[in-house]
């Protein structure tokens, strides 16, 4: 089998990879750049593409068709970038992957603390040896109530580790987990919004969940409400946000992953004039943490992406049940 790899970052999935195509004993190629229109025939003849976040669309996959891919797997949990139903409808199949859900999990939790003690404010003040108390007071993240909304494997994950900070846990989810519920308590999103002191989101990018927290629900939350997002931008409406920000609905956000990200995480964009006006007015509140959507960014999850990713097309290739196929 022959797979070409796009985005391939040379300086942590290379080596992977080479591991993973040593055990498995297929051809591999590969280029730093994302997918585009000028540069898919360099996968010309292979049988699998793997990419990481990047929109494609009918016209990018009717190219891959006719360069004779196959296969095409996002090395990525979310997959709501591809065209899935497209793919399909010409014969091109997709898959995605998992990884431990540690990463993302612990890196929500550090968030949150992070947002309870005002450390952004506190080490800015630090720079310039301002070492007074005066506004950064902070509060304890185990006397407050906690609303994670969805409890997949990372949300699971998140409420198992919050358990050991003895906080009050509200979980809403569509699909409950008996195990969890010696941690916390299944409720309404409803209950959540009103009684939470902070909220983290860890539900999919589907059509439902689009602008999840907007204006209407900001509304029903408590005054100075924390937000975390370790998820997807698209779950929370920016603008409504940066609102609720300037009139201190919301007392912090903090937010790996905002709407609008495409062309800027991964990249290096230092010089550039960047067209992201929600994301400079973000960066401007000093009640705001922002970080470029890199939760999952450790040596553990990038190798099981990499491997996830090439099981995931060589299970394709020999017809073998595959837990990483996305269905229409």
């Amino acid at each position: 089998m022959k797979i070409f790899f796009y985005a391939l970052r040379e300086y942590d999935e290379k080596g992977f990879l080479e591991e993973c195509a040593q055990k498995y004993g297929f051809e591999y190629d590969y280029t730093s750049q994302y997918p585009n229109m000028d540069n898919l025939d360099l996968a010309k003849g292979f049988d699998g593409i793997s990419i990481i976040t990047n929109p494609i669309g009918p016209e990018m996959l009717d190219k891959m068709k006719e360069n004779g891919n196959r296969y095409l797997t996002t090395r990525s949990i979310g997959y709501e970038h591809i065209d899935v139903a497209y793919a399909y409808k010409i014969g091109i199949k997709v898959a995605h992957v998992t990884y431990a859900p540690e990463s993302v999990a612990d890196y929500t939790i550090m968030m949150m603390l992070i947002a309870c003690r005002n450390m952004p404010y506190i080490m800015k003040k630090s720079d310039v040896q301002d070492f007074s108390l005066k506004g950064k007071i902070g509060k304890e993240i185990s006397a407050s109530t906690i609303g994670v909304l969805g409890t997949g494997n990372i949300g699971a994950t998140v409420v198992r580790h919050l358990s050991g900070f003895g906080c009050r846990i509200l979980m809403n989810d569509v699909y409950e987990k008996e195990e969890l519920k010696a941690y916390g308590e299944y409720t309404d999103k409803d209950t959540i919004y009103r009684e939470s002191d902070i909220i983290t989101l860890h539900v999919p990018a589907l059509k439902e969940n689009y602008h999840m927290i907007g204006e209407e629900t900001i509304g029903r939350m408590k005054d100075g409400v924390i937000i975390v997002n370790c998820a997807r931008g698209s779950l929370i409406d920016s603008e409504a946000m940066i609102a609720a920000i300037e009139s201190g609905k919301i007392g912090f956000a903090a937010l790996d992953t905002i709407e609008n990200e495409a062309g800027l995480y991964y990249l290096d964009r230092s010089g550039d004039r960047l067209s992201n006006r929600e994301r400079a007015v973000l960066m401007s509140f000093p009640n705001v943490y922002l970080t470029p959507h890199m939760a999952f960014y450790t040596a553990r999850t990038v190798s099981d992406m990499i491997n996830n990713a090439c099981e995931g097309l060589l299970n394709f290739e020999r017809g073998d049940d595959n837990p990483f196929e996305v269905s229409v």
